[in-house]
């Protein structure tokens, strides 16, 4: 379909769908060319961008989030924990706990460690286990759990 066909908010959401499932495709890859991670991080930001012009907090939220993760996939701590950082205040600032407040503190920890700042590695995973007490879905918490332990 093209953008002809549809309206602003359904040709930003589309967008921001696409955007979104390409990076994790590119997030699972095994082997990324450094001309994959380039892409990477230009489609979660395209996504995240999408979703500012039409979303909610949850999706500015998840958008962020994967922004952090594309960025510590990139090596690059510093965006890492900015926009971890950025999902953790919309989570507070729209009471949003369960799962995105878990991978919040996820995507902050795992940013520290790329920089092995341990004291906030440590800081953030306990934050990120306290909060898995209260995800509703055993296998989101199950999720959240096996991803924590990749961080160490």
């Amino acid at each position: 379909m093209s953008k002809e066909n549809l309206t602003g908010f359904e040709w930003h959401k589309k967008e921001a769908i696409e955007n979104f499932n390409s990076t994790w495709d590119l997030i699972d890859k095994e082997h990324r060319t450094h001309d994959e991670t380039i892409d990477m991080l230009h489609r979660a930001h395209a996504s995240r961008y999408h979703w500012g012009q039409i979303g909610t907090a949850i999706e500015w939220l998840r958008g962020e989030w994967q922004i952090s993760r594309v960025y510590s996939l990139a090596g690059m701590a510093e965006s890492a924990i900015l926009h971890g950082k950025e999902s953790l205040k919309l989570c507070r600032e729209n009471d949003i706990g369960d799962f995105d407040l878990a991978f919040a503190y996820e995507a902050i920890a795992r940013a520290y460690n790329l920089i092995k700042d341990t004291e906030n590695v440590e800081h953030y995973l306990k934050k990120a286990h306290e909060a898995a007490v209260s995800i509703e879905k055993p296998e989101d918490r199950e999720y959240l759990i096996s991803e924590l332990q990749t961080i160490k």
